[in-house]
């Protein structure tokens, strides 16, 4: 049985008091919070096995890098990859989308090739291949979103064409939470011979997701976004495409040698195997810990179950907010198109009021464009307030939330 109440008592933060009231933590959306699970793993790592890995033979780092091969084992799972070898630990998903875009497109794209995204993406999906474009000369272009937020089928269709080489496209909007059909998407592109990304950041953490079935060939997601440790994040690519592209950074650990000639002073290097060629450095390994760790949290909820719940919150919050006659939400209304989102504006009220106003009644949201501006130049708005929900929230909370915004509507 998935017990909300149950699953809140993991949470110590949950115990908080935030200005004399319980905290309700409505900005799962930007970052979840993280069960004493994935805070011991971390701890258990640092008090009993830290050590370097693939560096040393002693008991420490044989322990850290059985633990960290284990994390790229247990991901590869979660999502339906084929190996861990598809599996690349990054700082999170824009540090993801940025190692496409210079380890693929820096190589593959050329002038009078096209990128196409959409107008409801992060701006972690827009700004890195805007800046490669000046560099290579092809063009981005953004499909059109509907009135409500929803992609436009039409839009999408008319502008993917021959020249598209690469679909990058958002698995679940992080202003509506809209979801996109992804795998429709990717059917069109690659029967247009173009790869497809996905920006899985707000997908991975409450749906299920398998790569196969979505038939993508690359997805990115966060680790804080889903009870894990910030700093750490995750590109699944098809393995085909990572052998044959070039490493993000380089330095230690994503070399198979380095090989110095003397007569053309200079040195001759060959990559290290998959997936270690795209993860240079000292990587973060306490973080793959507890990444690992809040995964196997998720599997035992069962991210149907996770879904469920959210769709279930959601739509009371949406019936429960049609009592609020200043307040406008945006995107769809149908909670069957959409995860645990909801953004809105209250009349007479800056989105940043409304957040602070909230907040002296305990209720963390988030205010402003969400790092989404183009949408909302679309729903002609400066910004604004969003709520989004998470496996430990309840119906209680969401209507502790509607009580205050009620004061607050009748404070003007």
């Amino acid at each position: 049985m998935f017990d909300p109440y149950k699953i809140r008592e993991d949470f110590p933060i949950l115990k908080r008091k935030i200005n004399n009231h319980p905290l309700i933590y409505f900005d799962n959306a930007a970052t979840s919070q993280k069960p004493k699970q994935v805070i011991e793993a971390v701890k258990e790592f640092y008090e009993k096995h830290n050590a370097n890995v693939h560096r040393a033979v002693h008991t420490l780092s044989m322990e850290a890098t059985e633990l960290y091969e284990e994390a790229h084992e247990e991901i590869a799972k979660f999502i339906g990859a084929e190996s861990m070898e598809e599996i690349v630990f990054v700082r999170g998903t824009t540090e993801a989308i940025n190692l496409v875009a210079y380890s693929w497109g820096l190589h593959n794209l050329k002038r009078g090739d096209e990128v196409l995204t959409s107008l409801m993406e992060h701006h972690s999906n827009i700004v890195p291949w805007e800046i490669l474009s000046k560099i290579k000369g092809f063009k981005v272009k953004y499909a059109d979103v509907n009135p409500d937020g929803t992609l436009s089928q039409e839009s999408l269709e008319e502008n993917l064409t021959s020249k598209v080489k690469l679909v990058c496209i958002t698995h679940v909007s992080n202003v509506t939470g809209v979801v996109n059909d992804v795998k429709t998407i990717a059917k069109l592109a690659h029967e247009n011979g173009a790869l497809v990304f996905v920006d899985g950041a707000q997908s991975v953490p409450h749906m299920p997701v398998d790569v196969h079935e979505l038939n993508c060939d690359f997805l990115a997601f966060s680790g804080h976004k889903m009870l894990g440790p910030t700093g750490i994040g995750i590109l699944y690519g098809r393995r085909e495409l990572l052998e044959k592209m070039e490493p993000f950074h380089g330095g230690g650990e994503m070399i198979r040698e380095v090989s110095f000639n003397p007569e053309k002073q200079r040195c001759t290097i060959s990559w290290n195997d998959l997936p270690w060629k795209f993860e240079a450095g000292t990587p973060n390994i306490c973080g793959a810990v507890g990444l690992m760790a809040a995964v196997k949290y998720l599997r035992a909820l069962g991210m149907e179950n996770v879904k469920a719940h959210e769709c279930a919150l959601t739509d009371h919050a949406m019936k429960r907010l049609e009592e609020c006659p200043k307040i406008t939400v945006y995107g769809p209304k149908d909670v069957r198109s959409k995860c645990g989102i909801i953004p809105f504006n209250v009349e007479g009220f800056n989105s940043h009021d409304v957040a602070l106003l909230l907040d002296s009644y305990g209720i963390m949201i988030r205010s402003g464009f969400h790092c989404a501006q183009p949408l909302h130049q679309k729903f002609k708005i400066p910004s604004s307030a969003r709520a989004s929900f998470y496996i430990y929230n309840t119906r209680e909370e969401i209507d502790r939330f509607i009580e205050a915004l009620k004061e607050i509507e009748q404070a003007l």
